[in-house]
């Protein structure tokens, strides 16, 4: 029996890879208008984007523990094993939710031999983990490899990512308003990255044509062996950056592949519409 693979939606995978691949979707929350939706499932990112430019304010929560409850508990009956690949945990309190929950599943089911990854990733960086890992559960590699396999790709994932309006950072806490304000006075974009699981800004360039432009320069810096990379690209509501993006690093990196996918309803609601984030390892294994 193939392992089970789990992951939530700060993935930002496609719904259909979740049931082509058999992989366990735990959707995170969003709050629009005194309604509670779940990430992918019943609200589309484009409806977050909408919101937003009207001025509205989307709050988000993490995965429902009852939902973790009635999962966990299902595959300790069936006696079935998993690896739950997880949003970083200094972005949401999922992580530490999922390990509570097992643990308590574990009380009544001892054998229930369930990992939890804490991947330090977002979006698409998170994704490109849980795709490994869901090919190695296709070709029946064993719970150790792929645990091995999904550990080492997260902690050498790569995030660069750039919004376009530094407000809706600011408003979740994640950079200063100053910053904010100065970046939209002064036509300035920024760079940003993550750093062991937390936002970290790396600089501020201005205008859009330097910014992708440094973003190639600095996956040179770190990335290696591109040509057998799959590189990720996430997007909200940015197809056409998103494009340019990919042109760029196919021409000049030579990746192997190249993916696009949407930001989700939950990480859009922090980023807004217009972000780009790009996503490649500093270090292949081996």
């Amino acid at each position: 029996m193939p392992v089970n693979i789990l992951t939530d939606s700060g993935s930002d995978l496609p719904l259909h890879f979740y049931k082509d691949n058999q992989v366990t979707l735990f959707p995170l929350k969003v709050h629009l208008n005194d309604q509670e939706y779940e990430d992918l499932l019943t609200i589309e990112p484009k409806t977050i984007y909408n919101a937003i430019r009207k001025g509205q304010v989307p709050k988000t929560s993490q995965v429902s523990p009852l939902l973790f409850e009635q999962t966990f508990t299902k595959m300790a009956q069936n006696k079935e094993e998993g690896i739950y690949i997880a949003f970083s945990s200094l972005l949401s309190g999922t992580y530490q939710t999922a390990v509570m929950i097992r643990d308590q599943v574990k009380e009544t089911y001892p054998d229930f031999n369930l990992t939890i990854i804490d991947t330090k990733c977002a979006s698409l960086g998170q994704g490109l983990v849980v795709m490994e890992a869901a090919r190695l559960a296709n070709t029946n590699a064993s719970f150790n490899e792929i645990v091995e396999r999904a550990e080492f790709l997260a902690a050498h994932m790569e995030h660069l990512f750039t919004v376009d309006d530094l407000d809706y950072l600011a408003k979740g806490g994640r950079v200063s308003k100053a910053s904010a304000f100065l970046g939209g006075l002064l036509n300035i974009k920024p760079l940003l990255n993550v750093e062991d699981g937390k936002l970290v800004p790396l600089e501020k360039i201005r205008g859009q044509k330097k910014l992708l432009r440094r973003i190639i320069e600095v996956m040179k810096e770190r990335g290696v062996n591109f040509e057998h990379q799959t590189i990720g690209i996430s997007q909200a509501d940015a197809m056409d950056t998103a494009q340019e993006m990919k042109r760029l690093i196919e021409d000049e990196l030579l990746a192997k592949e190249v993916i696009i996918t949407d930001i989700g309803a939950v990480i859009g609601s922090h980023t807004g519409f217009g972000t780009i984030a790009i996503f490649f390892l500093n270090e292949l294994p081996v």
